[in-house]
């Protein structure tokens, strides 16, 4: 039931008491209603196929958001605009008609940087010289969002250097798409080790190239395509590089390993991979007698690679002899948690026909395994789309709607 109160009643006066005794209600709700909404600043270099996939997600964000995009840098010009490009705006026509060289984004993003806007740079690229920016962005307060391996599995020296510099300058940074393109990678490792898990080993499919090479090359059986006929249907899907050697020789797991193992603290970290990737014992498939040098284009490549089919088929039919398994190219981390020191190697090994890595894996599916004394009977596993322009601007948009 719903009672009116009298303005002459004796409980509508003492309401009306109560009210004046406690202006600072009203007061607090003003306050709060007028407070002015936080904007986040987005500046994106690179805009290829990631780059404009991750530009048109972002304007398709529904409102309200506090997003607004003011630059974009291809390799030729920039178009930069501090109070927001509108999303319906024809970006790429503005590229196209820009004189402006692509810019010091530092010195223009720094003095956006303030209480109420947060400034993102977000690189598409796979330049380090773009990577060895990020120091200089998150010492002046910018936040780092990307895909871009380099800065995160090259040298121990650029990778302290970025973690000191977000220190100093309280900015973020953040990688999630280096490992896995959109699959919640890096993040389900970081959880883990923040809530005091202690994680023993990481195994996984970690390149989508490699994952659909072996899915239709090794089921099991003795039989099946040769492999350099695999890898031209690869490249003619798209799968790999235009080069196919730039993917067979393990380099891309070896990046993605070096990114997951300075995530995991030991005692002895910085000493693990001095060098990033090049520290990482990686199988090359690659045969000695095919180097860059000798055949320096993808299709020479691919023609000399029928020459050693049957190395290839060897492997096979000995993987499925007796009992049936399966090639996989995978990485591996081994963390010895007794002594700090951690084993990391990118091969290619064999695994039983009833193993997750042979049952559960598909075109060019991602799949790893976290093995922690919490998971310890059955690991937790993260599978999912490992590449592909969608899945990556996903896993990079992600990451800057952390930062609202």
């Amino acid at each position: 039931m719903v009672r009116i109160l009298s303005p002459s009643s004796s409980r509508f006066q003492r309401s009306l008491a109560l009210t004046r005794c406690f202006p600072l209600i009203r007061l607090t709700h003003t306050t709060m209603s007028s407070k002015i909404p936080k904007t986040v600043s987005v500046a994106v270099v690179g805009v290829g196929l990631v780059g404009s996939e991750f530009v048109r997600q972002l304007q398709a964000l529904q409102p309200p958001h506090p997003f607004r995009l003011i630059s974009l840098s291809s390799s030729k010009a920039t178009v930069f605009n501090p109070d927001g490009i509108p999303p319906s705006t024809d970006w790429r026509a503005l590229l196209r008609a820009s004189s402006d060289p692509v810019a010091d984004l530092q010195r223009q993003l720094a003095p956006l940087v303030r209480s109420d806007n947060a400034v993102v740079f977000v690189d598409n690229t796979a330049a380090v010289s773009v990577a060895e920016t990020y120091p200089a962005l998150l010492r002046a307060g910018v936040h780092v969002v990307t895909p871009n391996k380099k800065a995160f599995s090259g040298s121990q020296k650029l990778y302290d250097q970025i973690v000191a510099a977000s220190r100093e300058g309280g900015a973020k940074f953040l990688h999630e798409a280096t490992v896995g393109a959109g699959l919640p990678v890096l993040s389900t490792l970081k959880d883990l080790v923040a809530t005091g898990d202690k994680v023993t080993r990481i195994e996984g499919v970690f390149s989508g190239t490699l994952s659909y090479i072996f899915n239709e090359f090794s089921t099991g059986s003795a039989d099946g395509p040769s492999f350099s006929t695999v890898v031209r249907i690869a490249r003619d899907k798209g799968y790999t590089e235009p080069h196919p050697a730039d993917d067979l020789n393990g380099a891309d797991v070896a990046r993605k390993l070096t990114i997951l193992t300075r995530l995991v603290p030991t005692p002895n970290q910085q000493q693990q991979l001095p060098d990033g990737y090049a520290s990482v014992p990686t199988l090359s498939l690659i045969p000695p007698t095919l180097a860059l040098s000798s055949v320096p284009t993808g299709d020479a490549f691919l023609n000399a690679l029928q020459a050693h089919d049957s190395h290839f088929g060897t492997l096979r039919a000995e993987a499925a002899h007796g009992g049936g398994a399966v090639l996989r190219y995978v990485g591996v981390i081994d963390i010895d948690s007794e002594n700090g020191s951690i084993s990391v190697k990118a091969s290619l090994e064999r695994y039983p026909n009833t193993h997750p890595f042979a049952t559960s894996l598909g075109g060019s599916d991602n799949v790893i395994m976290f093995h922690t004394k919490r998971y310890g009977p059955r690991p937790l596993i993260v599978q999912g789309a490992g590449a592909g322009a969608a899945v990556t601007a996903m896993g990079v948009l992600s990451d800057v709607l952390k930062l609202a």
